[in-house]
């Protein structure tokens, strides 16, 4: 597939539209691609639940991939890393030393997780970050709750800051190409409105009282290319909208490893892809419609990144018209947002409940929740506001806006509807994390799930999403959209095709 596939679609296209091809070029806009490898060891800690877990075997590296953007005016980055979450601190460090060697503005580099669950610890807990508290709640979040480790924290940072500088470094004059497609067969919305009135995460097939999805997808796979002169593709960045659960048995990126395969089978092993997730903080791979069950694991990291990165290779093969000038621009607000805090009563009973851990696995149910609400405690006294980033990054006629939460699907559609941009690609979990970021139904009388708990990792008061959402359509919105790059016009008509303009010919 490797030799086969571009060279048949060039082939094919240049012999049946011939000059078409050739769109009209203007100033020229340089960008660059690298990516480091920041694989965690094993027996490192696997993130992604309120304990600890630990890796115990490799299935494929986690990276860093970063793109840059530079119009000669304005310069940016964009950082696709393999990780679950990565925390405000670990996205400043980065910037930093970004900066420091490139000159790029800390607020134009954008770095988002993919939230893969078979990546290093980056989270949740901070080292130090719960020094401030008593003993036995120290106990809780460095003992009992996923924690970073401080050593695989520097190799993220560090990867972050290789990657930008050495694609910062790599600029070239290349044309971009900008695009989308659907796959809306391998994500679902997990949250269902039931019978009793509540929503549930996961009520599973089969489920009497299940009545209807609580949310939309998102189906769109939004795609800027940037191909060199002779038209082979440097680098893509790609974005879609899905947790990152299919957890491949191992350290793992995740499902955006078979995307990165899927494209390079067709483009080469040189090509560095991009991947940023959209809104996804309720939506997953897992249909709870289905009466069969689909293979986990690796099968299901092809099924749902093989699926995305088929139709990002289409929509790259499709993308005949590219410009070499775009518009890059950036827009950054930092917000500051109440946490939401528990009762007095629930305070209290979290307390007593946590003193001694249980072993029946219902009774370990309500000792996690119940640590969980003692450690936002602890942590609130600390910063009651948290300080919530939002961004805008321009590339021509697209614009990435971004949250540092779980972002429900539903904002990500809404912010796409009200931006004025011709491609709009919402990125969540980007430049630090809050946690899940609900809609205001989901947290009101006929909502719940388990994205809704009140936890240390996810906190914020119930308007959280909605300003988030606005502020993310204004920052948008300040910015001016580039025309999207089209093909020269058809020349005018001055006969047909003479080999086809004969009758049938029967003797």
């Amino acid at each position: 597939m490797n030799a086969i596939c571009p060279r048949f679609f060039l082939l094919f296209h240049l012999t049946l539209l011939g000059p078409a091809l050739n769109p009209v070029w203007s100033a020229p806009v340089k960008a660059g691609f690298a990516e480091r490898d920041i694989s965690p060891e094993i027996g490192m800690e696997r993130p992604g639940g309120y304990g600890k877990a630990f890796h115990k075997a490799f299935h494929d590296a986690c990276k860093a991939r970063a793109a840059v953007f530079d119009s000669g005016e304005n310069a940016v980055a964009i950082v696709g890393l393999d990780a679950l979450i990565l925390r405000e601190p670990q996205v400043a460090e980065a910037r930093k030393r970004i900066a420091e060697k490139t000159g790029l503005a800390p607020e134009a580099i954008l770095i988002g997780a993919s939230h893969s669950h078979s990546s290093g610890p980056t989270g949740m807990v901070l080292p130090g970050e719960f020094d401030h508290a008593d003993a036995d709640i120290r106990d809780l979040a460095y003992e009992q709750s996923s924690m970073a480790d401080p050593k695989y924290l520097e190799t993220v940072v560090g990867g972050i800051a290789g990657a930008v500088i050495e694609a910062y470094e790599k600029r070239a004059e290349l044309r971009l190409s900008f695009g989308r497609g659907e796959e809306g067969g391998v994500s679902f919305n997990r949250r269902w409105r039931m019978k009793n009135g509540l929503t549930f995460t996961h009520p599973r097939y089969g489920n009497p009282d299940m009545v209807e999805p609580a949310g939309p997808i998102d189906p769109e796979v939004g795609v800027i290319g940037a191909w060199d002169t002779e038209g082979k593709l440097a680098g893509c960045v790609v974005n879609f909208a899905c947790h990152a659960t299919t957890s491949p048995p191992g350290i793992s990126a995740n499902y955006p490893w078979a995307i990165e395969k899927i494209v390079r089978s067709c483009f080469g092993d040189d090509v560095v892809m991009v991947f940023v997730n959209g809104a996804s903080g309720d939506v997953t791979q897992v249909d709870n419609t289905s009466p069969t069950i689909r293979a986990p694991g690796e099968a299901a990291a092809l099924m749902v990144g093989g699926a995305v990165g088929a139709e990002a290779v289409k929509v790259l093969l499709a993308a005949e018209a590219r410009t070499d000038a775009a518009t890059v621009d950036f827009r950054r607000e930092v917000l500051k947002i109440d946490r939401r805090a528990p009762s007095p009563e629930r305070l209290a009973r979290s307390r007593e409940l946590v003193k001694s851990k249980p072993a029946d696995a219902a009774a370990i149910a309500d000792w996690i929740w119940a640590k969980e609400i003692v450690m936002l405690d602890a942590a609130s006294r600390r910063e009651p506001v948290r300080e919530v980033e939002v961004q805008a990054v321009q590339v021509g006629p697209a614009v990435f806006v971004t949250t540092p939460a779980e972002y429900f699907t539903q904002f990500g559609l809404e912010q796409k509807k009200a931006i004025g941009f011709p491609f709009v690609f919402p990125v969540s979990l980007a430049n630090g994390c809050v946690g899940y970021v609900p809609t205001e139904e989901a947290l009101g009388p006929h909502g719940g799930g388990y994205e809704t708990r009140l936890t240390f990792y996810s906190n914020l008061q119930p308007k959280a999403g909605s300003i988030l959402r606005d502020k993310g359509i204004e920052l948008g919105n300040s910015l001016k959209p580039d025309a999207v790059p089209g093909l020269r016009p058809a020349p005018p008509f001055k006969g047909g095709w003479d080999y086809g303009s004969t009758p049938p010919e029967l003797e």
